[in-house]
């Protein structure tokens, strides 16, 4: 990044993320913290209102806007790819604001701009399939957004009770993994941190109760008192569907290696009914080196297979 660029830069990390010290400029554009020192005097030259907070770091004055960004080729093309991806993973209301946005978009780029992004566009196309949008997805967005809490009935994969248990959480936030969407959030009765996928919650009320996210609490991340997986799983697949293998790599891969016997996967989970619906999957093809208790159930469940049908 040459130092133009980094100027502009430096301006729009302040305006999104408000008091940064120089430790942190530096950290985040890899250069040493006289450079950042000697790149704020230059904007303070050119008459951006940078403050600087004795103990704390820089911030913008409230109210600098910078003038209108152009947008390279490459920018403008993820924008829009983002308005597609947008547009087809969420509720008809983020549906209508992301193709809002893209024509936004489209109508400020150059005339001579616009035939090549229209080009790239045309050339490039994010397809989405099996995602399932709720009601569900629709009031815990707004949930989130309001920081109001949720009661609803959740049905957990691996429970061994196969009635519903009420649930009253605090929704964090919403992630799209996989094709299926999951919400983070706190669970009162668990008192603790807690993924729950959409499709196995029913009759969801957003309750009046009000929360506040943990200031640390950052989304995507394992929180600290969540179980670890420290059950190592390794399974042998077959030559023939090795590469296969290697394209369905499930949430708990680890690791993998090619031996002249087939594909030798590791995994990590919490228990071994994680991952026992996948490994079923491949039928024959695959062979569980270990767990024992992982090759018991294996063997159970096609033993109950082949009563099935006998």
């Amino acid at each position: 990044m040459n130092r133009t660029d980094r100027l502009l830069a430096i301006i729009l990390e302040l305006q999104a993320k408000g008091v940064q010290r120089a430790e942190d400029l530096a950290t985040t554009f890899e250069v040493h913290k006289r450079s950042i020192y000697r790149d704020i005097q230059a904007l303070l030259e050119s008459g951006v209102p940078i403050i600087s907070e004795p103990g704390k770091g820089y911030t913008i004055m409230e109210g600098y806007f910078l003038p209108p960004v152009r947008f390279s080729p490459d920018e403008a093309i993820i924008l829009l790819l983002g308005c597609d991806v947008m547009a087809q993973n969420f509720d008809d209301q983020y549906r209508a604001a992301a193709q809002s946005a893209a024509s936004k978009i489209s109508a400020v780029i150059p005339p001579p701009l616009r035939d090549e992004v229209t080009s790239l566009q045309q050339s490039i196309r994010f397809i989405e399939f099996g995602t399932v949008l709720s009601e569900a997805l629709i009031q815990i967005r707004r949930a989130v957004l309001a920081h109001q809490t949720v009661c609803f009935e959740y049905q957990a994969k691996t429970s061994s009770d196969p009635s519903p248990t009420q649930r009253e959480v605090d929704p964090y936030g919403l992630v799209h993994w996989h094709k299926n969407w999951y919400m983070v959030g706190f669970d009162h009765a668990r008192r603790d941190t807690r993924i729950f996928r959409l499709e196995r919650i029913e009759h969801l009320v957003i309750t009046h109760h009000r929360f506040v996210r943990p200031a640390h609490f950052k989304l995507g991340e394992r929180p600290e008192e969540d179980p670890p997986r420290n059950l190592t799983v390794r399974l042998l697949f077959a030559p023939e569907i090795a590469r296969w293998a290697k394209e369905e790599r499930p949430f708990f891969w680890v690791s993998e290696e090619e031996t002249p016997d087939g594909l030798v996967m590791e995994l990590l989970v919490r228990q071994t009914q994680d991952v026992l619906q996948w490994v079923l999957g491949w039928g024959s093809r695959v062979k569980v080196l270990e767990p024992e208790s992982l090759r018991e159930m294996v063997i159970e469940e096609a033993q109950r297979v082949w009563e099935s049908y006998s």
